[in-house]
């Protein structure tokens, strides 16, 4: 097929290496200035060269294509793959918007239901627009040019919404050969999106721990303690009353984890998350402000408020961990942040397929 990913950062750069290395046509569209520009540069000079690292296996692949021209990259695409964080996907969202076109298939790594802005943003295109839970490989830029995989996930449960054949589009998806889950509902997979839980939760209760060590920390391994486990299971309580409500799977945070990451579904699930923690998790936060927060807490946290304020849930927990952010950072993560309102109920509820209530 012929690909375009859209953000040159870990993943973006990843997943186009990954692509092309399995034979696909992959261009690599960078759209701001904001951060890996010495990667990109790289790309650019050395004819879209990346070198892929997996346990002790190292391939190099040459990407198609490495622009930051909006129309070249998206016009003949048949599949976009948006690969930048979510605080800045309606801007971007906008951005390609002019150049696409009918039957064009979008996967969002992950979304956060920004499906919502392609309506808001233009209903007349029949695009195909598919959500991802997470990323289906976890990875890190090592040096410019040179990419690591941590991990890939065994399956990858995406959500599909489309006016097309829907089977037609599963085989389109197939070919990325990523082990795609077909879910029923674009909100669950929107909100089962792990870092709603494990980057928030964990990002800020890490803040004194990345502080007094000075960037030397592990996340996944240090901070998830039994107290602080508590916030997890209360927060992802929250998470599920919303699905619930809106008619979605009940399904705990643990549960997903173990569905993508391992084989063997017989394994206790909270024990599937400390073996991924313990052996396959990446290093860090380094800094207090990393996008844990600043992308997890205005996108993901306040978006479930929002939802939770709608449907009239309860959600003390994820509101409380909001105003601790908030004032932690010295920042209002609910300024510019996602809610009910800028996604536009009208979006979510074309997305969702049912009426919801009036927005309190």
């Amino acid at each position: 097929m012929r690909i375009t990913v859209v953000g040159a950062g870990h993943g973006g750069t990843t997943i186009a290496a990954d692509l092309k290395e399995k034979g696909h046509f992959v261009k690599i569209l960078k759209t701001s200035k904001g951060l890996h520009n010495e990667h990109f540069e790289y790309l650019k000079e050395n004819k879209g060269k990346v070198t892929i690292k997996e346990a002790s296996i190292e391939k190099t692949v040459y990407l198609d294509e490495v622009t930051t021209d909006v129309e070249s990259a998206v016009k003949d695409a048949e599949m976009v793959i948006i690969y930048v964080q979510t605080n800045y996907h309606e801007q971007v969202i906008e951005r390609i918007l002019p150049f696409m076109s009918d039957d064009q298939i979008v996967l969002l790594e992950p979304g956060y239901l920004s499906t919502a802005y392609f309506l808001k943003h233009n209903k007349d295109l029949d695009l195909t627009i598919v959500e991802a839970q997470s990323s289906p490989i976890d990875c890190r830029i090592m040096e410019p040019g040179k990419v690591k995989v941590l991990f890939r996930n065994v399956r990858n449960p995406v959500a599909i919404f489309t006016k097309n054949d829907p089977a037609f589009i599963q085989e389109k998806l197939d070919q990325l050969q990523y082990n795609f889950v077909y879910l029923e509902s674009v909100i669950e997979a929107a909100l089962h999106n792990p870092n709603l839980i494990v980057h928030t939760i964990g990002g800020i209760m890490s803040i004194p721990r990345i502080e007094y060590s000075e960037g030397n920390y592990w996340m996944y391994k240090e901070v998830f303690t039994p107290h602080v486990w508590n916030i997890v299971e209360s927060l992802d309580k929250e998470k599920m009353d919303v699905l619930e409500q809106i008619g979605a799977t009940r399904k705990s945070y643990v549960d997903a984890c173990r569905f993508r990451n391992f084989e063997d579904l017989n394994i206790d699930s909270k024990e599937a998350f400390q073996k991924y923690a313990l052996n396959n998790s990446p290093e860090g936060p380094f800094v207090a402000d990393s996008r844990f927060i600043t992308e997890d807490v205005p996108e993901g946290l306040v978006l479930l408020e929002s939802l939770g304020t709608m449907l009239n849930i309860p959600t003390p927990t994820c509101t409380g961990l909001i105003n601790t952010a908030s004032a932690s950072l010295n920042t209002d993560f609910r300024e510019n942040a996602r809610t009910v309102e800028v996604l536009g109920k009208e979006n979510l509820e074309e997305i969702i397929g049912t009426s919801l209530p009036a927005i309190a």
